[in-house]
């Protein structure tokens, strides 16, 4: 088990060599930082705790400043524990970066759905409505409360309330990037949570060691072409000489059709 934690940017698309169009949850992951280590001696289970995004230390509390005063690093603005994984592997104020995932592997990712407020039924659970005419009187309400017996409301009932702003795991998603220059991880697929909100990557709980095969992905900027400006100006003043010699010989060919004639 390993894990990392982020902010999702927001989605976008990429193309593979073969044509084929994936779409991807962008993810920054800025290094995260080790800021304790969890023993079963000291703590009763083994787990590490991570520290993701700076923060000025005016607005950090006392007790996560003692956290990340130890593990000699800046005050943190979100911390987050993974368990079961291999505490031999991790130091204190070690850096977690983005290549702790591989392209290909398939992992699991946590976050907080939007808040939508206060929503009724046919939004909230998906309700159907009764009839719109205007003598129906029952349009998108709750239906019966319980009016057999015991005459009343069983435990469980979908009502109206609060809607979003629930944890929710996408399982078994696919990395299909990872990007080490912008610190960004893509993802396939869309993951919960809305733009900048707290994600949190894990391996796969039922698939840990999945790895599916890479597909080579299309890049825009090509080096070559950037460097080498002498042959697109060769290529654009060959193409340009082309274009001339074309017109002339159809200036040609016209005048000589009328001549013709």
């Amino acid at each position: 088990m390993k894990g990392i934690l982020g902010r999702k940017i927001g989605m976008t698309q990429v193309f593979s060599k073969s044509g084929k169009l994936t779409p991807v949850t962008v993810i920054s992951v800025e290094p995260n930082v080790v800021t304790q280590i969890k023993t079963i001696e000291n703590d009763g289970y083994e787990a590490i705790q991570l520290g993701f995004d700076t923060k000025r230390e005016k607005l950090a509390t006392k007790a996560s400043l003692g956290i990340t005063n130890k593990a000699k690093t800046t005050p943190k603005r979100f911390f987050k524990e993974i368990r079961g994984v291999d505490i031999k592997d991790y130091a204190l104020g070690q850096e977690v970066k983005a290549d702790i995932f591989t392209p290909g592997e398939v992992v699991d990712v946590t976050g907080t759905t939007k808040g939508k407020g206060f929503q009724g039924v046919v939004k909230r659970h998906g309700n159907n409505r009764g009839p719109m005419g205007h003598g129906s009187h029952y349009h998108r309400k709750p239906g019966s409360m319980g009016t057999m017996r015991p005459m009343r409301v069983f435990k469980g009932k979908k009502l109206p309330g609060h809607m979003g702003v629930l944890t929710v795991t996408i399982q078994n998603l696919e990395i299909v990037d990872v990007d080490l220059t912008n610190n960004v991880i893509l993802v396939k697929g869309n993951v919960p949570g809305a733009k900048n909100a707290l994600v949190v990557i894990k391996s796969a709980v039922k698939n840990p060691n999945k790895v599916n095969p890479r597909e080579e992905l299309i890049t825009y900027v090509s080096n070559e072409v950037i460097e080498n400006t002498e042959d697109v100006t060769e290529v654009a003043e060959t193409v340009e000489e082309t274009v001339a010699e074309e017109t002339v010989e159809t200036a040609e060919e016209a005048t000589t059709e009328e001549s013709a004639e």
